[in-house]
């Protein structure tokens, strides 16, 4: 892997929005839960925990990816979507947490800085769009990140980074924490080395 990856690497995955959509109608009764870092954004940021620390039931703290866990489950709500099942069996079973992330439409995720979410650390964070839409600035470093539907990518959030959702429709990602381990690297550094995937 080169010893400085860029901040951000669309990875060689690519899944089916229609089957993603369709799994995110499946929870349409379930309850989305307040991000608890209010200060973080402004409007409407929400979570659905799919995975989370072993044992945890407090519906705050499902949503915590709590970096000192080290044991980690389904959540009840991830069996009522096969397709996101299926999806996450393609990470050969590195993901720790795994969370839907809304972001309402007129809402703002302030810039702010998510320590040791990095390729050099031990967890990297990766964003797969649900459903998405052109009015979305997710800016990484300043830059822009065009994330699409289906896509897979790699953000080095101990950057600083933000996120404006000016469209009419709710942005969602589907956001998996996943051990940094050699396959994991092996992959980010194959795409760079490769000029992309």
């Amino acid at each position: 892997m080169p010893t400085s990856l860029p901040d951000r690497v669309r990875l060689p995955f690519s899944f089916d929005p229609a089957l993603l959509t369709r799994d995110l109608e499946r929870l349409a009764s379930v309850e989305w839960i307040r991000h608890f870092v209010t200060a973080n954004y402004d409007g409407d940021w929400s979570v659905i925990p799919l995975r989370g620390t072993a044992g945890v039931k407090h519906p705050v703290m499902m949503i915590y990816p709590n970096p000192n866990a080290t044991e980690f489950e389904d959540t009840p709500i991830l069996r009522n979507c096969p397709y996101f099942r299926e999806v996450l069996g393609s990470f050969a079973g590195s993901a720790r947490d795994v969370r839907l992330m809304r972001l309402a439409p007129g809402s703002v995720i302030k810039e702010h800085t998510d320590h040791d979410l990095n390729a050099e650390a031990d967890v990297v964070r990766l964003h797969i769009p649900i459903v998405t839409n052109s009015s979305v600035t997710f800016l990484l470093n300043g830059s822009r990140v065009v994330m699409e539907a289906g896509s897979v990518w790699y953000l080095r959030l101990s950057d600083p980074h933000s996120v404006v959702n000016a469209g009419d429709t709710a942005r969602v990602h589907m956001v998996i924490d996943a051990n940094a381990g050699d396959w994991i690297r092996f992959l980010l550094g194959s795409c760079v080395m490769g000029n992309g995937c």
